[in-house]
């Protein structure tokens, strides 16, 4: 991995120093290589280990996963890199790689700054990864996302944006603010500055025991120590005196007493600190005119003066310039400033002073373009902020000093000057309130203390944490919850350091995961915070009685339910035993047994061994805690415990003795939840009467209750009546319980409640009263949460299912809605790389197309649909594709001849292949069929005989019997009518005797009157087709059909009458046709809606 070193410095590098390039060199290399670097790849990966080498390529491979999801929906990695200061380009899932763009130098600058500090990886991982994952990395260490950026890359970017910007063109500017001596020092004069500082350093700390230095102390730390030295000040009077007269003096003497002396008082710092305004309401006794205040501090000036006085008279004469400036009188101003400096004095150890009369004298030249007294005056304020950091009150109205301080020590490469500058500045915005602003000092200040020999002004962990806290006022999530996480994980971090990292990371969940985890009020990234702070109460490594009992049993039942929400039971059970045995058990000994945190403790402890599937030593906590009660102990907690082993021994089948234990708990507390276990155990014994009249008590008792605790299991309970009553058909009731759990759960917002409660509906519309429309209702809200928790794999089918309701409308426009769902699943299905979904969806929309009548689109989403299955590799799967995409075409109008290509040359020899004997029969009878209405008589033969071998194989007899009609059929139109005749003698002696059903009796009717027909028409054999009719017209007697027996009579009347030569029976059989005819006239006449194109008129028969 890269590490990237670029920074302001190395550019002024380019145009400074023995190794400066031209300028036109420099700008033909800026602006030819601006243009070859449209975008920076960022290299994502897994990696383990303290030597952070890659992951397995599975781990690689889930990565690549949740990269292609972002990829068709970019949203959140927008919002990300957004807030990372980096514009999104492009997503390269195959290649790990994220390509993002700059357009501004602050973004670029921004973005590498994160990048240096270690978020971007961590931001990564917040976006990328599921909540388990921070669960699982605790066991394996260093285990993240790591962010690999080409270097070189950023240094041609950070060239050609200084190019667009013109950036290159204003450096000389501000240059021009430290030319000379200050931007281009030599060795000498560097090491000169540094021994300079470092004296001045020393000396603050010997001198000013009041104004200490923190080189490892906190934002908050100095901004409240400020605050404490600026207390409300004193109040004096102004008196009338008159210059030079023994009263003035006496007057004055108690003014001038205050203002001696050498060291700092804490009313001083109230002086020094005020504006002209305020200073004026400090002296009473005037009429609000300042030009009245001036004279009369004059006065005291002068007085002070002459009796030698020099503390007293400097601190006038800053008093004096301050009101002067406040007046615009800057001239007079600037002389009692100097007269202030150029006071004798034996020392100087107020330096507060020093530093405000520096400051506003700085000031005042640089108003009067005095530049070079401004900057060598500069040079004594950067020293004295530098050593002394509680003289930073001083700038608080304008910083440019401090700025000017930076730009010195970056030009100088001093890093440990850098860092204090930044360290000021930070502070200084801080005091003022402007969290913007002190941010990129903080986060510089950051970078510079975690460079090797890097100098700590503040503490790391506090500093990570106070920049967190900056990031969450500026509604920057992401940012947010890396540097509380890096606070957390620092060496330096404290136990107070790791709670207020949980709490910005629960402040800032909403915003970092939005409505898609609304129900995880506690990210699992808790647990690494938990598990953190619990290591400094000693609880976590198993050391006891010396941490925080309270505290340590809250930490480890969070973390607990942690584990136990995600399914870490085994961490949860252990989490528990390890807070039980080290505190509960000094509890034990000193005889508090049954204290309400302990029976807590082992209650949880319990249930957490019931969700393990492990009742027995549930049950055997529980009694335990019950031994430790007082008898006859009426408590909430008895009625908790007594529900708990009733739900452990309905776990272990004992039904008998959990209905006693509800039972104890209802006697006890009168527990809806207990009313609700024991309707429900009641159902699972059977005693269905009872279990109403339970859960209906539980209902009751569950509607008069307040607070969202019990929702939860009032929704379970409303749940289980209404399937106890859908299961007694008692539906609508049952409708009206499961929408009262819908509301419920859509009011508390509870996501796994509702979609429960709309499965129930979905299902009860869906198999129980069939009703479309209502079905689709829940289906759609049921989407619409499962899109809210991320489940995109279940939105996919949901969208199926939407899919197949809505073509069940039949309605073009349900078809055409039908398809858009089908579209949609299908976009997912891609998105998330499963392949066999994928490929029914573009089947399915082939489909819905061919339904439109858009034929010209089928052929092309069912080759999309092979080309997917065949991807896949799976070969069960692509023969069952290969079948279903032929049945596409077997089912159209026109060209079904495509569906002979699917069936016969690509389906049917896979099975072959694979020896699937279900999948050739079905292949094989499908292409019979098809093969049969296109007139390919001779093709067809040969699939027919084969259907017919694998019936026999498989012992099939209704195959069997259809291979052999099939057969029979085919050599008909063949003209092969002896072959025909055969298998339809074998057909028919394969149906089951007796005939159970009319249809059974309609078939011989039809198949014997086939035969008749081809022995009359087609072999010329009269009586034995009249013997063939006769069968035919017994199957149509015992079956009752006129209209058949109308048209066996009149052929066996022909037959007799014209080749048989049968008179007697001639008449007999015209005059039954006769009959026939005459009955179905008077039928018809009287149902006229009959007469259609298969029913002859009554003018026709007879």
């Amino acid at each position: 991995m890269y590490h990237i070193v670029v920074a302001l410095p190395m550019l002024l590098a380019m145009v400074e120093g023995p190794d400066r390039l031209p300028a036109y060199m420099l700008l033909y290399y800026i602006v030819f290589l601006s243009r070859c670097v449209p975008a920076l790849p960022m290299l994502l990966a897994i990696v383990e280990g303290p030597d952070r080498h890659p992951a397995d390529e599975g781990s690689q491979e889930v990565l690549r996963g949740k990269l292609c999801l972002l990829e068709a929906d970019s949203a959140e990695v927008n919002a990300l890199f957004t807030e990372l200061s980096a514009r999104l380009v492009t997503i390269n899932s195959e290649e790990n790689v994220i390509f993002v763009a700059f357009k501004t130098f602050e973004e670029i600058w921004k973005f590498t700054t994160y990048y240096t500090m270690g978020f971007l990886g961590q931001c990564m991982e917040n976006l990328l990864l599921d909540q388990d994952f921070w669960l699982s990395s605790m066991d394996q260490k260093n285990v993240g996302i790591e962010i690999s950026i080409q270097e070189d890359t950023l240094n041609l970017m950070y060239k050609g944006i200084l190019m667009q910007e013109g950036n290159s063109l204003t450096l000389y500017s501000f240059l021009k603010c430290c030319y000379g001596s200050q931007g281009n020092m030599d060795a000498h004069q560097q090491a000169e500055l540094k021994r300079k500082i470092e004296e001045i350093l020393q000396e603050g700390k010997e001198k000013v025991p009041c104004a200490t230095v923190m080189t490892n102390g906190t934002l908050e730390d100095h901004s409240e120590s400020s605050k404490t030295t600026l207390p409300s000040g004193p109040h004096f009077t102004v008196h009338p005196v008159e210059e030079g007269t023994t009263t003035n003096q006496e007057k004055l003497l108690p003014f001038l007493s205050f203002l001696g002396g050498s060291d700092y008082k804490p009313d001083f710092g109230t002086l020094y600190g005020q504006t002209p305004e305020l200073l004026l309401a400090t002296f009473n006794g005037h009429s609000d005119d300042i030009d009245e205040l001036v004279a009369y501090l004059g006065i005291a000036r002068e007085t002070a003066r002459k009796k030698r006085l020099h503390w007293s008279q400097s601190r006038l004469c800053l008093l004096l310039g301050k009101l002067c400036a406040g007046s615009s009188k800057f001239s007079q101003a600037r002389v009692y400033f100097e007269e202030a400096l150029s006071i004798p004095r034996e020392g100087f150890t107020d330096m507060l002073m020093l530093a405000n009369i520096y400051v506003n004298l700085a000031g005042i030249y640089l108003m009067q373009q005095n530049t070079e007294k401004y900057f060598a005056l500069s040079e004594r304020i950067a020293a004295l902020l530098m050593g002394i950091p509680d003289c930073v009150s001083t700038v608080e109205k304008d910083s440019e000093v401090l700025k000017f301080i930076l730009k010195k020590a970056v030009l100088a490469h001093n890093k440990m000057a850098e860092a204090r500058a930044c360290f000021l500045l930070a502070k200084l915005h801080w005091r003022r309130g402007e969290g913007a602003d002190a941010v990129p000092f903080l986060e510089r200040l950051l970078v510079l203390s975690a460079e090797p020999a890097g100098v700590q002004s503040v503490r790391p962990s506090h500093g990570y944490l106070s920049l967190g806290r900056l990031y969450s006022q500026l509604s920057l999530p992401h940012l947010c919850v890396s540097s509380a996480r890096r606070a957390t994980m620092h060496p330096s971090a404290r136990l107070a350091d790791c709670l207020n990292g949980m709490g910005l990371v629960l402040e800032n969940t909403a915003r970092l995961y939005g409505i898609r985890k609304q129900e995880d009020t506690i990210p699992a990234q808790v647990a690494l915070y938990l598990s953190r702070s619990l290591s400094f109460t000693g609880e976590l490594a198993g050391v006891g009685g010396n941490g925080d009992h309270t505290l340590s049993q809250a930490l480890t039942l969070c973390l607990s339910q942690l584990f136990q929400k995600h399914g870490k039971l085994g961490r949860a059970v252990r989490s528990m035993h390890t807070l039980i045995d080290n505190h509960c058990a000094s509890s034990s000994s000193s005889g508090a047994t049954s204290s309400p945190e302990r029976i807590s403790a082992l209650v949880w402890l319990a249930w957490l061994h019931i969700c393990d599937s492990q009742p027995e030593v549930s049950l055997d906590v529980l009694d335990s805690v019950l031994a430790s009660m007082p008898e006859h102990c009426t408590t909430p907690q008895e009625g908790l415990v007594h529900n708990m082993r009733g739900v452990a021994l309905r776990c272990m089948g004992d039904l008998r003795r959990a209905a006693e234990s509800y039972q104890a708990a209802i006697y006890v507390a009168n527990w809806a939840v207990a009313q609700g276990n024991l309707g429900l155990l009641c159902l699972k014994a059977g005693a269905k009467g009872l279990a109403e009249r339970h859960l209906t008590e539980a209902v009751e008792l569950f509607s008069e209750l307040g607070g969202e605790e019990h929702e939860v299991n009032f929704i379970t309970v409303l749940l289980e009546l209404g399937q106890h009553c859908v299961n007694q058909r008692l539906l609508e009731r049952g409708k009206i319980y499961f929408e009262w759990a819908l509301l419920m759960a859509i009011k508390s917002n509870h996501l796994d409640s509702q979609l429960s409660a709309t499965r129930r509906l979905c299902h009860l519309y869906g198999a129980v009263c069939s009703d479309e429309a209502q079905c689709i209702i829940y289906k759609e809200h049921q989407l619409a949460i499962l899109a809210t928790r991320g489940d995109r794999g279940q939105e996919g089918e949901v969208l199926e299912t939407i899919s197949q309701l809505y073509l069940s409308l039949g309605t073009e426009r349900c078809v055409r809605s039908a398809l858009d769902y089908t579209k949609r699943s299908l976009g997912i299905f891609i998105d998330l790389g499963r392949k066999e979904k994928e490929a029914y969806a573009w089947l399915q929309a082939g489909k819905i197309y061919q339904m439109l009548g858009q034929t010209e689109l089928v052929d092309l989403y069912v080759q999309v649909a092979q080309d997917v299955g065949l991807s896949t590799g799976d070969t069960h799967f692509i023969l069952q594709l290969l079948e279903a995409a032929g049945d596409v075409f077997f089912n159209l109008n026109q060209e079904r001849e495509k569906a002979v290509c699917f069936y016969r040359d690509r389906a049917l020899p896979i099975a072959v292949r694979t020896s699937s004997t279900e999948a050739r029969l079905r292949l094989s009878n499908k292409l019979v069929e098809l093969l049969l209405q296109l007139k390919l008589y001779g093709e067809a033969v040969e699939f027919a005989q084969a259907a017919l071998d694998i019936s026999v194989t498989l012992g099939n007899r209704l195959n069997e019997r259809v291979a052999f009609h099939r057969l029979a059929t085919l050599y008909h139109c063949l003209g092969q009518f002896e072959l025909a005749e055969h298998y339809y003698l074998k057909t028919l002696s394969l149906c089951p005797t007796p005939l159970e059903f009319d249809e059974e009796t309609l078939y011989y009717v039809r198949v014997y009157q086939t035969l008749g027909d081809i022995i009359f028409y087609d072999l010329k054999d009269p009586y034995d087709a009249a013997g063939y009719y006769h069968l035919a017209l017994a199957a149509a007697m015992d079956l009752g059909n006129k209209k058949s027996q109308l048209q066996l009579c009149t052929r066996l009347a022909t037959i007799y009458h014209n080749f048989l030569v049968d008179r007697e029976l001639s008449l007999f059989f015209y005059q039954k046709a006769r009959a026939f005819a005459s009955d179905l006239n008077h039928l018809l006449a009287a149902f006229p809606s009959l007469c259609g194109p298969t029913h002859p008129k009554p003018s026709q028969l007879g």
